[in-house]
């Protein structure tokens, strides 16, 4: 049987903590900064994990990440 592949999109903007929830950037940083909130902003910073709905999806895309 041959290996699964691993999305390449997925690999760049995921990876997986120790208990296996999925990573993520926060989403809304990239540009146009100046017409949000220094709250919206901080809140932004970092990383984020993903709701199970969405992880699900990740997961199955990355079949040797988690």
């Amino acid at each position: 049987m041959p290996k699964m592949k691993t999305k390449s999109s997925c690999k760049k903007r995921f990876s997986f903590t120790g208990t296996g929830k999925v990573k993520a950037n926060q989403a809304g940083k990239q540009h146009g900064m100046i017409k949000r909130s220094n709250t919206v902003i901080r809140n932004q910073r970092g990383t984020t994990t993903l709701c199970d709905a969405d992880a699900k999806i990740v997961k199955k895309m990355m079949p040797y990440g988690g």
